[in-house]
């Protein structure tokens, strides 16, 4: 079976080729450039990467392009950051493929020092904490590696474009009876800043976000 990955990226130039060459046989990376200044789309063309341009501002956005883009049945969502492993993927995907589950989220655990600063492990931990209550599904992390099936996604009708792409999805898949479970994958010191855990603002930013889809959602 071919899985589609998609990778949203803004300015990911120095991880790109870590993250490409370690894609499983089988595993079809899709890089969604969204807006990026740097060398990103023009690397992932060379490196025989699939690119889909998504101009509009937001993470969100570029994961929803990228959805758009697919073609393969089973896909998978992770960061392009290099803080994980494309060897990881068959382990999220493998429950969907099976049919043991609906979407399957990469829990993070932390292999090296510094990959997981405070500020966002203690936002993700209030985060789980409030999905666990909501939706009752074992969740600890909402992990930005992640698998289900193209169409079922496409039918949950995502409408937020920014850092609560990944909340909702799992909010409107409780909604809809989705078998929801999270496999540890290991975590790794991103390269380069991350636009969010790496500012206590960028954090903040994604937090609001998250806020106002939960209440959205309520």
């Amino acid at each position: 079976m071919t899985v589609d990955v998609i990778l949203p990226c803004l300015n990911e130039e120095a991880a790109l080729p870590w993250v490409l060459e370690r894609m499983p046989d089988g595993y079809r990376p899709i890089v969604v450039d969204n807006a990026c200044t740097d060398r990103t789309a023009e690397l992932a063309r060379a490196l025989g990467a699939e690119v889909v341009a998504e101009p509009r501002p937001g993470f969100g956005a570029a994961c929803h392009a990228g959805l758009l883009a697919a073609r393969a049945e089973l896909i998978c969502f992770m960061d392009a950051d290099a803080s994980l492993d494309p060897r990881h993927l068959p382990s999220v995907a493998d429950p969907v493929a099976r049919g043991q589950a609906d979407l399957v989220l990469g829990a993070r655990r932390p292999v090296a020092s510094g990959a997981w600063p405070w500020h966002a492990r203690l936002g993700n931990a209030v985060l789980a904490r409030r999905l666990r209550r909501r939706t009752g599904a074992e969740l600890h992390d909402l992990g930005p590696m992640r698998a289900a099936r193209r169409t079922a996604l496409l039918e949950l009708g995502l409408t937020d474009r920014r850092f609560g792409y990944p909340l909702e999805t799992v909010l409107r898949a409780a909604a809809s009876g989705w078998r929801i479970v999270e496999v540890d994958v290991g975590y790794l010191p991103r390269k380069g800043r991350s636009k969010v855990t790496g500012t206590v603002r960028g954090t903040l930013r994604a937090i609001a976000d998250m806020r106002r889809v939960m209440a959205e959602h309520a």
